[in-house]
């Protein structure tokens, strides 16, 4: 072979520069590149092997990885399709050329675009990220070729000459600069391929590793054995989501759950992914057991392309609300050097976001007609799912209000339709408004929820995380209804069946009363109001108004907009006063030294029930209640 030297054939002199430092975001990519490169060049010449294009012996096919510290060298080694000196000047040297179009159409008979795309290009100068130089050796597979190898130092100057393989294949080594001598290190690397090629469809090695292998037996007759070095394949090369769901059972499911997140608690069920129009999609999703905790648990989902790790961030191609999921997408129309400008504006990235929120509802719609007690079992998981993707994503709700459970403090659980038709008659208001009571702490809130089951009226249970916000969305919703906390307001004004009876204070009374809580409560937040109430109720009853503790809520949980505004805002509370119970008569008619202490009293009752009285109030109104006993 002729010696030849030239230049490659790039627009600008700063090529290189701009590989470094923008093409891709992290260094370690240059390792993912060019083993997926030696992947490619493998999976072609056992292409061409099946379609009768090569009739030689194909070997024990595998990428080799390995790094020689004292050398300074890391070296990506393949026995696949090779390139000659020819297509070395055509696929290295012409450098945002790829090999693939052409392939595809010399061998359209394939119809297998995932074993034979090639990727050449940028993505094998991503080497000189780490290195100084980077040589490749290559013996192409074709009959009669000679062994080639180039040479550039990450200038635009390339050398091509005769090179040294004797076996069809191809070196890629790395001179690794001094910047990232980190990479000479095999901990590192070994890092690195656990991370991107853990599950790559060839074999890769990397190193070796011990075994112990038979060795005859010993005097007495007993088995010996003998330590043996062995290739060390670190990768997976038929993980589950490439098969057929047919051919999987439940426990090859959970075994893959287990290698993808060792100390995790087992999933509640999952979904396989298999599409291939309009778009490619491959994959499995599990529902991981939340228990409310959801917050920790984004990014578990990792995003492949032809089982080349991409990404975990995969929030523009799953849907927000499953962000909380965990398991695997491989879709080879996602291409490896993805940038997130990319996937906002992908078709494909776009329609794969609707396909999996379109089967997930499907599978959750199967769950619940096959088997709603086990469904309603894992509802306190899944329920968090399902009300997050009816909040954000309008279509996904159209379908989840078939399989959207309602819980009330009976541990009962009704879908949207079901709960309307159980507490229509009781819980209609004078307006023709349907109320539906709700707590979000059912032991705190425990006297306000048992003064609604006293009037044979239902209540949810609303403490998830996200029940503020979908409280609201249901409302948005729900036609002619809206949805009341039991401590928002006495019993009787939370569902208003008729105007409101007078109590039996006269105008003097109700002022007097009004100015002994005034002054045994002494507090501007709390906000004394005289009341007609059931003769049976509280004495005393402290709420905060739906819309204020709503507001509050929401900007506790960064409500966005103006809500932060109430979240700076002082508590507000309405104190109501039962003019009809005989605790109140007494305080109106005890002496009037007594009368603020008997308020205070009644009133620290009331704070009580709500889980207010605290610190020193708590001590006083214990002491109080000694002297009193």
């Amino acid at each position: 072979m002729v010696q030849e030297k030239g230049t490659i054939s790039i627009n600008t002199e700063n090529i290189f520069p701009i590989i470094k430092k923008f093409l891709y975001s992290d260094n370690e990519i240059f390792l993912r590149e060019l083993v997926s490169n030696a992947v490619d060049a493998t999976q072609k010449i056992k292409r061409l092997s099946t379609l009768g294009h090569y009739n030689q012996p194909t070997g024990d096919l595998k990428v080799k990885v390995s790094v020689d510290a004292d050398a300074k060298t890391i070296t990506i080694s393949d026995n696949g399709i090779g390139m000659t000196a020819e297509e070395i000047k055509k696929y290295i040297n012409q450098v945002a050329f790829s090999g693939a179009t052409e392939f595809m159409e010399k061998f359209k008979e394939a119809k297998d675009a995932n074993e034979i795309i090639g990727r050449f290009g940028l993505g094998f100068y991503s080497a000189f990220m780490v290195a100084d130089k980077v040589e490749i050796q290559t013996l192409s597979y074709q009959d009669a070729a000679e062994p080639a190898r180039w040479i550039c130092d990450g200038s635009t100057s390339f050398e091509i000459s005769e090179g040294s393989k004797t076996e069809r294949g191809t070196d890629i080594i790395l001179y690794v600069n001094a910047e990232s001598e980190e990479f000479l290190q095999e901990s590192r690397l070994g890092e690195i391929l656990n991370k991107y090629a853990k599950f790559l469809p060839v074999p890769v090695q990397f190193g070796t590793k011990t075994e112990r292998e038979p060795d005859g037996e010993d005097e007495e007759g007993k088995p010996k054995y003998k330590s043996v070095e062995v290739d060390n394949i670190i990768n997976n090369t038929n993980p589950i989501w490439t098969k057929a769901p047919a051919d999987l059972k439940d426990e090859d499911y959970l075994d893959f759950y287990r290698e993808l997140y060792p100390f995790s608690e087992e999933p509640l069920f999952w979904i396989h992914l298999n599409v291939d129009y309009p778009f490619n999609l491959t994959g499995v999703l599990y529902f991981p057991k939340l228990k409310n905790d959801f917050e920790v648990q984004k990014n578990k989902i990792k995003l492949f392309s032809r089982q080349v790790f991409i990404t975990d961030e995969v929030k523009d191609i799953v849907p927000e609300f499953l962000l909380l999921l965990h398991g695997v997408i491989d879709s080879p129309d996602i291409p490896l050097n993805v940038s997130r400008s990319f996937l906002q504006a992908d078709s494909n990235v776009k329609k794969i976001n609707s396909y999996i929120s379109r089967k997930v509802a499907d599978k959750l719609s199967e769950l619940f007609k096959k088997d709603r007690k086990g469904y309603e079992d894992k509802w306190g998981d899944i329920g968090i799912f399902v009300k997050y993707g009816a909040l954000s994503d309008e279509k996904f709700y159209d379908k989840a209000k078939e399989f959207l459970l309602l819980s009330n403090t009976n541990k009962e659980n009704y879908t949207l339709d079901e709960y309307s038709i159980k507490v229509k008659d009781f819980q209609t208001d004078k307006e023709d408004q349907l109320i539906y009571l709700y707590t979000n702490d059912p032991e705190r809130q425990d006297s306000y929820i048992q003064a609604a089951l006293k009037k044979d009226y239902d209540v949810l249970l609303m403490n998830s995380p996200i029940d503020t916000h979908f409280i609201h969305h249901l409302e948005m919703k729900l036609e002619k209804t809206s949805l009341k906390r039991v401590d928002a307001d006495v019993i009787d004004k939370l569902i208003v069946k008729e105007d409101a009876a007078t109590h039996q204070l006269t105008e003097d009374e109700t002022t007097k009363l009004k100015n002994i809580f005034d002054k045994a409560i002494s507090n501007p937040a709390m906000k004394v109001e005289i009341e007609s109430q059931h003769a049976e109720g509280m004495p005393v009853t402290i709420t905060m108004e739906e819309w204020m503790r709503r507001m509050k809520d929401m900007s506790k949980m960064g409500g966005g907009g103006g809500m932060n505004f109430y979240g700076a805002m002082p508590d507000n509370y309405k104190v109501a006063i039962n003019a009809n119970h005989k605790i109140i008569s007494k305080i109106l008619n005890a002496e009037e030294g007594q009368q603020t202490a008997m308020a205070k009293q009644a009133f620290d009752l009331a704070m009580l029930a709500q889980g207010l009285l605290k610190g020193a109030d708590l001590t006083a109104f214990v002491e109080r209640s000694v002297e009193t006993i």
